[in-house]
């Protein structure tokens, strides 16, 4: 396994490609409203990663092996579709809950985050998801350090999932990020502490928990791409960027309309 350790140079390239993506999400949230089709709202962020930000949209095209070309710049998962759903022509509802995944590519590197937003006014079990789920995001961010391990972070998840009655997606997990969109290492959502790669400082990858209000088993649709939860329940999913600094981590994918920091993570900082 093959870790790229950044530079302070590759970090300040890393930071404004996150910040970049960060700010993709922060201009879509007002368009997102009862009627919309995922198809505009992939069009709007291609138009503004394009035209606004000079960025290239990751995702267009992208084909890892054995895949076929994922053929829309961001992936829109509805209510119980856990990532990588392909933008289309049905409009949202109201009460849908919409998982918008970024990524960026500005002067070579790689900005990766992803948002729940809420259409309309959705349900008591979906808001509570929607939180706990980016709760349990931190809770992995807030293991990150040099000599923490890996298993830390994912223990981190699971447990706090798991103690509110949700599951964990096992076949998807956080990744290694810089020129290349997937780099090593693979960064589990569960896990013991203590186990796999020890953290240190310069790396960079991201951590995007897929947590479901039913059981954990998922399935692939026929479009190649799209992820559902097997047995029809609801599944959200956060993602931020980090990079391990000497003393701790910094959130990368950080902007102006970034949603509040739980009060566990600033009472600590």
């Amino acid at each position: 396994m093959t870790i790229t350790i950044k530079t302070a140079e590759d970090i300040e390239g890393m930071r404004v490609a996150c910040r970049l993506a960060s700010e993709v999400l922060d201009y879509i949230e007002p368009f997102i409203k009862p009627g919309i089709t995922t198809n505009e709202i992939d069009k709007l962020c291609h138009d503004y990663m394009v035209d606004v930000q000079g960025c290239i949209p990751a995702p267009l095209n992208y084909a890892p092996g054995g895949y076929k070309p994922y053929p829309k710049s961001i992936c829109t998962s509805i209510n119980h579709q856990v990532c990588h759903g392909i933008p289309n022509d049905k409009p949202l509802k109201k009460g849908d809950s919409l998982n918008v995944d970024i990524t960026t590519i500005k002067d070579g590197w790689h900005g990766d985050t992803s948002r729940m937003f809420m259409v309309g006014e959705a349900s008591i079990a979906s808001k509570r998801l929607a939180k706990l789920t980016y709760e349990a995001m931190w809770k992995g961010i807030e293991q990150v350090k040099p000599g923490a391990h890996l298993g830390d972070i994912g223990h981190a998840i699971q447990k706090f999932a798991e103690g509110h009655g949700f599951s964990v997606v096992r076949e998807f997990c956080g990744h290694g990020i810089g020129r290349g969109f997937h780099e090593e290492p693979q960064v589990l959502h569960y896990g013991k502490p203590g186990t796999l790669m020890e953290l240190v400082p310069g790396m960079i990858f991201t951590i995007e928990p897929m947590i479901n209000a039913g059981r954990k088993e998922i399935k692939e649709m026929g479009d190649g791409w799209t992820i559902v939860t097997k047995d029809h329940s609801l599944s959200a999913q956060w993602e931020h960027t980090v990079v391990v600094t000497e003393t701790g981590y910094e959130v990368l994918t950080l902007s102006a309309g970034s949603p509040a920091i739980p009060d566990f993570i600033t009472a600590k900082a």
